[in-house]
């Protein structure tokens, strides 16, 4: 039997949108592995004999996407859950105590089996599943194409575990996004280098989110609900379960409607993330101005 192939490299050498050409054009089946890229203190000479970069050896797992028959058809985060119950509570298809419930009582139900519970039970419709695993899939697969240096491997005929759902999707489409979407990524990028500081609201905000004068969309309301002076950009955005980009762009968004500002974190213990109220696990307590203010958006 012959033995599957395997295709290394870096981003750098290969970027994401030119990977996802070959494996369109070649309509290939497998599965893309992404990981941190760990310097070796060594030096690569390039092609050229002259210039010289960073030698990286593999790291830790920090993506995979797969692929049948040139088609995408499956990704996943090593910081994000794509458990089914996130996935739909991330699209906004589940609340929160929905979301809580399913987790608490079903952490290692299969995705295929969970779905057939949620659609039996109208919490949702089965479009509903297939459209929110679609948008995961895709927002990771956008955020990928900002990913610039790191070690990558295609194993040829890799599959995803088959109790996860799978929507296949035209490589096409998504490489034409995705140079859509690179100078707006190259902007976000640029005014937000640093997803290590904090959000706050300005000491007046309440004329700005009196009723009529903003409208906030389920995720801005996600990101809102965590900001307090001390949660950092990139944990919101943990928490949230969004990509990177995902979160520069609502931050992006905030700021520049004058809804918050950007502060160095204030808590001694950066590791730990503040939960807003109610959510399970325990939360840190909020200034009463943000308290009022989320109850007022609350309201909108």
């Amino acid at each position: 039997m012959a033995r599957p192939r395997q295709l290394k490299g870096t981003l750098q050498d290969l970027h994401t949108t030119q990977l996802l050409h070959l494996i369109n054009l070649a309509k290939k089946t497998g599965t893309l592995h992404i990981y941190e890229g760990v310097p070796t203190g060594r030096e690569v000479i390039m092609g050229d004999g002259e210039t010289r970069r960073p030698e990286l050896q593999i790291g830790e797992e920090r993506a995979r996407v797969a692929f049948r028959e040139g088609k995408l058809i499956y990704a996943r985060l090593a910081s994000q859950s794509d458990h089914l119950a996130t996935v739909l509570h991330r699209a906004g298809k589940l609340n929160d105590v929905q979301h809580n419930i399913i987790l608490n009582k079903a952490p290692r139900a299969s995705d295929k089996a969970l779905a057939l519970l949620l659609i039996n039970a109208n919490y949702v419709s089965q479009a509903d599943i297939i459209q929110s695993v679609q948008r995961y899939t895709l927002e990771i697969v956008y955020d990928l194409a900002n990913w610039t240096k790191e070690p990558f491997i295609f194993e040829e005929g890799e599959q995803p575990p088959p109790d996860k759902i799978t929507v296949p999707i035209d490589l096409e489409n998504v490489i034409i996004e995705m140079i859509r979407r690179d100078s707006r990524d190259k902007m976000l990028l640029e005014a937000l280098p640093n997803l290590d500081f904090a959000l706050r609201f300005p000491e007046s905000p309440a004329e700005k989110f009196a009723k009529g004068k903003v409208q906030l969309s389920v995720d801005e309301w996600r990101v809102v609900s965590f900001i307090n002076g001390r949660n950092t950009i990139r944990q919101i955005a943990k928490a949230c379960n969004m990509t990177e980009m995902g979160i520069r762009q609502i931050v992006y968004g905030l700021l520049s409607a004058g809804l918050v500002e950007l502060v160095k974190p204030t808590a001694p213990d950066a590791s730990k993330l503040g939960r807003r109220p109610g959510q399970v696990g325990g939360n840190m307590p909020q200034r009463p101005v943000i308290d009022k203010l989320i109850n007022r958006i609350k309201s909108l």
